[in-house]
């Protein structure tokens, strides 16, 4: 775990801002070139109002900036950090190895787990563009009519297809297999080594998936360091007064005898 310094998280945060608008800027671009060919093909879609022609362009765009701005944010890291980039290449190597032995079924299901997120919104638009085109031959409906049933279509299937993925998910998690799996490796707290215990480990469908968690994890580490810097300050604090209350404890006693003496 890389612990950053606050020029890092900056040039961090610039490089995701880059990213992400970069994304945005392409996907606003395709969003408006769909609803212009759309307006131009479709009456009852030229019907539709403004606001709502420009809802479906921003959707577009602001899908496109979140998936830009997470890949960008990972490949900053990986970039900027080379032990995550020689663990990358050492894993690559070993899953082109692992990859070579996999049926022709099996690489198309791991490539569809790992663009689960662009293919929904992929089959989303998909569907959406079949649905529209089923129920624009009605000609006794109305094009907000037409628009809500086959957005109501395109919801169900996608709704279908994400229910789908997550129930594989699912079963490769109770398996031990997929995303999550349990592993046995020796207690690192046993100093004679010979304890085994089971851990449950992630494995990232994407480079950087899991920076987020170091992230976390890093913020928790200086949240301690700085706690802990506190405490420390204060126990001093704490010493440095109970030494001068000692102190002028021992300079009262002696006034005290003196007095008594004279």
């Amino acid at each position: 775990m890389k612990v950053l310094t606050k020029e890092e998280e900056e040039a961090h945060y610039n490089a995701t801002l880059k990213g992400g608008s970069l994304g945005g800027v392409i996907g606003t671009a395709i969003g408006a070139a769909g609803v212009m060919a759309a307006s131009r093909r479709y009456h009852s879609f030229r019907a539709l109002t403004v606001p709502f022609r420009a809802f479906l362009v921003a959707s577009t765009g602001t899908f496109a900036a979140v998936i830009a701005a997470d890949r960008a944010s990972a490949q900053y890291d990986i970039e900027h950090t080379p032990e995550k980039k020689r663990q990358i290449e050492r894993e690559k190597e070993r899953e082109a190895l692992y990859e070579s032995n996999k049926t022709a079924i099996e690489r198309a299901k791991d490539w569809a787990t790992a663009n689960r997120y662009p293919l929904l919104f992929g089959f989303w638009v998909a569907s959406m563009a079949g649905s529209w085109h089923m129920v624009n031959r009605n000609p006794y409906l109305s094009g907000s009519q037409k628009l809500v049933q086959a957005r109501m279509y395109a919801q169900g299937g996608t709704l279908a297809a994400l229910l789908g993925s997550f129930a594989i998910e699912g079963a490769d998690a109770a398996k031990g297999k997929g995303r999550w799996e349990t592993i046995r490796i020796i207690d690192p707290n046993d100093p004679e080594h010979k304890h085994v215990i089971e851990k449950k480990i992630h494995h990232e469908r994407y480079a950087g998936e899991d920076q987020w968690r170091e992230m976390v994890e890093a913020e928790e580490q200086r949240e301690k360091e700085r706690k802990a810097a506190a405490q420390g300050r204060q126990q001093q604090a704490k010493q440095h007064q109970n030494a001068a209350d000692k102190k002028e404890e021992k300079a009262e006693k002696g006034e005290q005898k003196n007095k008594e003496k004279a």
